[in-house]
């Protein structure tokens, strides 16, 4: 494949490094706002950025019939709008917070184990996250993903930062610590116990591997679709 990077961050460096070895060509490294780009070389184009730029990647993507895949958080507010210009220009896109498949596994279960535990009052959830000093947004959207696949399979209604105002709300514990990849933990405390589930990121790899398997899945594709749907997950 052809691919074009948005965003040549430490991200946008280690998917050229995975991406080189599996035999594909970096055609264009975008680091700026709105350069020049000949889409006609491009066949996927993978999104690493910043907020406040990686929807305009992602449309100008669609308008120039170019698959896409977003790794970029904090931009999720336009997140409807970018499913629209998908469907609009018949083109192929997938959104994850996370493009680990040690995640994806880790959403699975974390959605199973949430209906699980929803009869079980006595029990109050809670999300940990830890990343490095150098990420924007907090919390995750990591965490956001695991929180709401919490609410979708519980009574849980709501996330917040940090604090927890009512028992119908998920409190999420956002750190920063110096090189620490990523780790998430979901735990249900009770007065007697707790029950929890931990992914921890040994590095940046992860995450750049799986993007590049979703590039190499959602080639001649048409759509919107997730992670789930690159490993078969139902």
């Amino acid at each position: 494949m052809n691919i074009a990077l948005f965003g040549y961050g430490k991200m946008g460096k280690m998917i050229e490094q995975i991406a080189l070895k599996r035999g594909h060509t970096i055609v264009a490294k975008i680091d700026v706002e709105s350069p020049d780009v000949d889409f006609s070389q491009v066949d996927v184009a993978i999104d690493f950025s910043i907020p406040s730029i990686a929807f305009e990647n992602i449309k100008r993507c669609f308008e120039n019939n170019t698959p896409v895949i977003s790794g970029t958080t904090g931009w999720l507010e336009k997140f409807d709008e970018a499913v629209a210009l998908c469907n609009e220009h018949k083109g192929a896109f997938i959104y994850a917070s996370n493009f680990s498949l040690g995640v994806t596994i880790f959403f699975e279960l974390n959605s199973y184990l949430a209906s699980m535990m929803n009869n079980l009052k006595d029990y109050k959830v809670s999300i940990e996250e830890i990343h490095h000093t150098q990420k924007l947004d907090a919390p995750s959207g990591t965490a956001i993903t695991l929180a709401e696949g919490i609410i979708e399979n519980s009574s849980y209604n709501s996330w917040k930062l940090n604090t927890s105002e009512n028992e119908n709300e998920i409190q999420i514990d956002a750190k920063r610590i110096e090189n620490v990849p990523g780790t998430h933990t979901v735990g249900y405390q009770s007065s007697v116990d707790e029950i929890a589930i931990k992914h921890t990121a040994h590095n940046r790899e992860g995450f750049a591997l799986g993007a590049l398997i979703a590039a190499e899945w959602l080639q001649h594709k048409t759509g919107v679709f997730t992670m789930k749907d690159v490993l078969n997950l139902g």
